[in-house]
């Protein structure tokens, strides 16, 4: 299968290559890697709607009338494809403490904790902002015990480093199919045990109960979704969201305090932000 890659450039770069790679997720880009001037976009052929594209630096400049943004398309082999992304995908590193490799990275970079994962997305790997910053939550909680949700599991990087800090009973859900997949591989390739990945939405967890949640989607989904994680989380449970920006932190603080969850704190990278909040 022929693959087209699309080689964004913006000015300037951030948070617009995040907004992008959101946007193209949607049409059916299926991968994503950053580059010095912006970002390159993978999908396949048969998949996506060029015309679609087209329409995307109207919508950018209609958030942000300044950004200056280009691209040029060029259509190349699966297996080109892998290569091309290989060379660009760059090992992620967390506090010095972890760092999340793909299996052509050297063994040389491994940290105190490391995760192996071929990845298939960029969502999920720890480049993007929100991932990193879900990473750095958890790697700063005294410990981890039973009865953990990752809801919009991606690779399954955020479920493998919980159940490396200690997790157990570990759920992993995503509503994709690649991504359910991946996950599973994942956690092999990891030597985890405590995993169990589902495909599907936040109805499978009714009648659950977890002591930690992690849901790294988007905004509007976590809104909708927050009712349900309030059923599930146990008392003095903790809730870690991402996926949104910074601007968007006292909207979902305020929603969720009226499900019985308190703000404790908020960290911030590159305009998206990250949140831990306390069933009451």
């Amino acid at each position: 299968m022929n693959y087209y890659e699309i080689d964004f450039h913006l000015n300037p770069k951030n948070p617009w290559s995040d907004i992008l790679s959101s946007e193209l997720a949607d049409l059916g880009y299926e991968s994503f890697v950053e580059t010095e001037n912006g970002m390159k976009a993978y999908g396949p052929v048969n998949s996506v709607n060029l015309e679609h594209l087209i329409q995307l630096p109207g919508l950018i400049k209609g958030m942000n009338s300044e950004v200056e943004i280009n691209y040029a398309i060029n259509e190349i082999e699966e297996k080109n494809w892998n290569a091309a992304w290989e060379a660009d995908f760059e090992p992620v590193f967390v506090d010095n403490r972890l760092a999340i490799l793909a299996p052509f990275h050297s063994k040389e970079l491994e940290k105190e904790l490391t995760i192996w994962i071929q990845p298939q997305m960029s969502f999920g790997t720890g480049h993007h902002q929100t991932t990193w910053m879900m990473a750095k939550m958890l790697l700063e909680m005294p410990h981890l015990s039973r009865q953990i949700l990752d809801m919009g599991s991606g690779t399954g990087v955020l479920a493998i480093l919980a159940e490396k800090l200690g997790g157990k009973e570990i759920l992993a859900i995503d509503i994709e199919d690649w991504a359910y997949e991946n996950c599973i591989e994942n956690a092999k390739r990891n030597h985890c045990n405590e995993i169990t990945a589902l495909l599907g939405d936040v109805d499978l967890i009714e009648g659950k109960s977890f002591e930690l949640i992690l849901a790294n989607i988007n905004k509007n989904v976590l809104k909708e979704q927050l009712p349900s994680y309030s059923k599930t989380l146990e008392k003095n449970g903790t809730l870690f969201l991402s996926g949104f920006f910074e601007s968007d932190v006292d909207d979902l603080v305020d929603i969720a305090s009226n499900y019985g969850f308190s703000y404790n704190k908020h960290i911030t990278r590159d305009n998206w932000a990250c949140i831990k909040l306390i069933k009451h």
